[in-house]
Order: structure tokens, then C-alpha cells, then sequence
């Protein structure tokens, strides 16, 4: 399984984005993070400390569980139940900047999910997107605000993002997929 990039491309990456972020925001105020769970939450918090140590100041982070709002959960009321994890924003969105993270960006189904969970906790100024990889094949009009690298990949490959937090460590790699005969 081809590494596309190690841990150090991935820290210097999360703090380019960081800056980016700061740029584009003119620093940091009003601005809440919200890290879409599993992968998105390490991701979130990584970029708040990053913002930190650019800026001074700490952005509210929070992490939110859109198992709820996918629209493909009836598809697979056959087999295991989906597991349903806790939602943490313990502040308002209302009127604020949300920086929604992820770790991939590929159909976009994900992001749609959590913009109608986000909705339903306040309504935000403007959310932004921020991913470490998108890799294409948008079934829906989205798009993020900061990419850590854009990857094209087939149908036929999955994009793993590793993270320290979860997997023991940081990278992220394709995996070609088995076709079932």
C-alpha cells in the first residue's frame, strides 16, 4: 500500500493549512472548529493547536457525529447497526465562522450529512471546509476551502488517513481494492 504522505509531510501540511486558515480569517476571531468524528476530531484539534501557537488564541473545538443524518443509513438496515457516538459543540455557532473538518473529501455525502447536523446546533456566519486529502469523484456540489493535498484515485482505490490518535500513526496511503469475482 503506496504511502503518499509520511508524518512529517502531514504535520508541516496541517500547520500550512493553519496559517491559510489565519489568512483568510484575518486571525482567529469568531472562528470555531468542528471536527467531523472519527478522523476529522484529531484533525480539529491538531489545527487548533496550530492556530494557537500562530496566533496566541484558542478557537473553540468541538467534534460532531453525523451518523444520524447520512442519507445512505436505511441502505444497510440489514446488517450491524451503526454505531452512534457523542456530539460535542459546547458552544454557539450562531454568528461564528465554523471551520468544518475532515479527513477525505470524495463524494461529498459526509460533508452534506454534517452541514445539516451543523445546522441544527445554530446558524453560522459561514462554514468553511478544510480536508487533508480530496480525492475527486464529487456526487455533490461541494468543494473545501483548504486541501491538504488533492489525490486523484480510481473507483477503484481507497484513501486510508492514519493519525497517531487512532491508528498508532500518522500517514496516508491507497489501497488498491480487490474486485469480488
Amino acid at each position: 500500500m503506496p504511502v503518499v504522505m509520511d508524518a512529517d509531510r502531514m504535520a508541516r501540511t496541517l500547520v500550512r493549512i493553519a496559517h491559510e486558515v489565519v489568512e483568510r480569517n484575518r486571525g482567529v476571531d469568531d472562528l470555531t472548529i468542528v471536527g467531523i468524528r472519527t478522523r476529522g476530531v484529531p484533525i480539529a484539534r491538531r489545527i487548533a493547536r496550530n492556530l494557537f501557537e500562530i496566533t496566541s488564541e484558542q478557537a473553540p473545538t468541538g467534534a460532531l457525529d453525523i451518523t444520524l443524518y447520512r442519507d445512505d443509513l436505511m441502505r444497510h438496515a440489514v446488517g450491524p447497526q451503526p454505531v452512534v457516538r457523542r456530539t460535542e459543540i459546547p458552544f454557539s455557532i450562531d454568528g461564528k465562522k465554523v471551520l468544518l473538518v475532515d479527513d477525505v473529501l470524495y463524494t461529498g455525502r459526509t460533508v452534506r450529512a454534517a452541514l445539516d447536523a451543523l445546522i441544527d446546533f445554530g446558524r453560522p456566519s459561514i462554514i468553511q471546509l478544510l480536508v487533508v486529502v480530496d480525492r475527486g469523484h464529487r456526487e455533490l456540489p461541494i468543494r473545501a476551502d483548504y486541501v491538504g493535498k488533492n489525490l486523484p484515485t480510481s473507483t477503484r482505490e481507497t484513501v486510508h488517513v492514519r493519525l497517531q490518535e487512532i491508528d498508532g500513526r500518522d500517514e496516508v496511503a491507497i489501497e488498491q481494492i480487490e474486485e469480488v469475482t
